[in-house]
C-alpha cells in the first residue's frame, strides 16, 4: 500500500480550470461571477447558458397552446354541425 509521502509527491492542487492560458479572455458569469472563457455557451459551473441565443428554446405559452386547441374545437364543431 502507498505512503502519504508517496501520494504527496503526486498530488497536483490545480484544478482543471486552472491550467488554462493566460493569453485566453475571460469574463465574469452573469448568474455565479465566477470567471469563464469568453467564448463559453455555458457556465462550466453554475451550468446556465450565458446568451438567450445559445439556450434551447423554451415551452410554448399556455395561451397559444389554449388558442390553438379552441380554434380546432371551434372548426370541429363547425364541421359537425353542417
Amino acid at each position: 500500500m502507498p505512503r502519504q509521502s508517496d501520494w504527496d509527491d503526486e498530488w497536483d492542487e490545480s484544478s482543471p480550470l486552472e491550467d488554462l492560458d493566460d493569453d485566453e479572455p475571460t469574463v465574469p458569469c452573469p448568474y455565479c461571477r465566477r470567471e469563464i472563457h469568453e467564448d463559453s455557451q455555458r457556465c462550466p459551473y453554475c451550468e446556465r447558458y450565458i446568451s438567450k441565443e445559445d439556450a434551447p428554446p423554451g415551452a410554448k405559452p399556455w395561451w397559444l397552446i389554449a388558442g390553438v386547441v379552441l380554434s380546432l374545437l371551434v372548426v370541429c364543431l363547425w364541421i359537425i354541425s353542417r
